[in-house]
């Protein structure tokens, strides 16, 4: 097997994965699912209801309201813990107290885990 079908079925074992994971995840008693994404350089989170198949609100670390706060930190999960807190601060606003943490099939470490 060459290179390029190895990272094929990399790719498409990953689109598997992620797409299990959403199937058994969805409208589980109606909570809203925390999805985030990570970029090399920044980290994306929304919170999102299935239900109606809308974005509640999101946190990003390219947001206006959070440049003075993610310019001081020294690292990605410095960044990530900032915009952890920034989208628990607004589900509390919010009164959302149950989500499912979907981290959208990347493993629970580093920044992905200071999200949470």
């Amino acid at each position: 097997m060459d290179t390029k079908s190895k990272l094929k079925m990399k790719k498409w074992d990953s689109k598997r994965k992620r797409l299990k994971y959403h199937l058994k995840q969805k409208n589980i008693n109606n909570v809203p699912r925390l999805i985030v994404f990570r970029s090399n350089k920044n980290i994306f989170t929304q919170l999102v209801d299935d239900e109606n198949s809308n974005t509640i609100f999101s946190v990003s670390s390219i947001d206006m309201e959070l440049k003075g706060a993610i310019e001081k930190a020294k690292s990605k999960i410095e960044k990530s813990e900032i915009v952890g807190n920034t989208i628990a601060e607004k589900m509390k606003k919010a009164n959302i107290e149950k989500i499912i943490f979907d981290r959208n099939g990347y493993k629970y470490h580093g920044r992905i885990k200071a999200v949470a």
